[in-house]
């Protein structure tokens, strides 16, 4: 029998609910949904009646293009 964890890596995917995605990037749970609402955040996937999750990569590279927009406008 595999763990939960590795179930959650066999297809490569990782889940991040909330708690984790306001900790990496620093945003507010406000922050989160207002951008969601504006298409500049990466959108959930379903996990379920009451559940949500964000796709570790898809936050990784808002992530990323952040740092990198934020280093083209400094020279």
């Amino acid at each position: 029998m595999t763990s939960t964890t590795e179930r959650k890596t066999l297809l490569g995917v990782r889940f991040l609910r909330l708690p984790e995605v306001l900790e990496r990037t620093g945003l507010s749970r406000s922050t989160i949904y207002v951008r969601l609402e504006q298409g500049l955040f990466p959108r959930p996937v379903s996990l379920g009646a009451r559940a949500v999750g964000w796709i570790e990569s898809e936050v990784d590279e808002w992530i990323r293009q952040r740092i990198e927009d934020s280093r083209d406008g400094a020279a």
